[in-house]
């Protein structure tokens, strides 16, 4: 049996890097910062799937790198449980910060609302005054017609009764 060494797939290659790059690169939906003990646990990983590769390039080409294989399939399957964990504290931090912005946001609005009805009593108070005055200055004016009514009343019968009296001393005189 001739033994030779294999030799990696240039594209199974290509797709390990796309996908460490993709797993390394992923955005978070907040702003925090990856952890130091994340990044040794990364490093010593890739120390060893380095030392894997090596150990299945020596393989003859009947050997069948499964251990390998497996290891990257737990790797994905570890980093894509770590990625959707750190989503969800990203997502529970972001519930979080808003609640505390509609805590703060219902304080505001609150005291804004204190604030504008004191202004509403005040102008009320101050519109209170001044038609006050008002209604003094119009019931002086409606007593002031009302007297005067009653004067142009009199005048009216004074009238009356004086050409009555006129009418009455022509008719004597005819």
């Amino acid at each position: 049996m001739v033994s030779a060494a294999v030799r990696p797939d240039p594209a199974v290659e290509r797709k390990k890097k796309e996908m460490d790059f993709y797993f390394d690169d992923l955005p978070s939906t907040s702003q925090s910062t990856p952890k130091k003990a994340q990044d040794d646990t990364q490093m010593s990983e890739d120390a060893e799937f380095n030392s894997s590769k090596d150990r299945s390039s020596n393989m003859s080409m009947c050997e069948v790198p499964e251990q390998s294989s497996s290891l990257g399939i737990e790797d994905i399957s570890r980093r894509a449980q770590e990625t959707v964990e750190d989503i969800n504290h990203s997502r529970t931090n972001d519930q979080k910060v808003m609640d505390d912005f509609q805590e703060k946001l219902a304080e505001k609005v609150t005291e804004t609302c204190r604030q504008m009805k004191e202004h509403m009593y005040t102008v009320y108070e101050e519109n209170s005054d001044e038609m006050q005055v008002k209604l003094q200055e119009l019931s002086k004016v409606l007593e002031s017609c009302s007297k005067l009514n009653r004067e142009l009343l009199e005048a009216a019968q004074a009238l009356a009764f004086l050409r009555e009296g006129l009418a009455m001393s022509q008719r004597s005189e005819s």
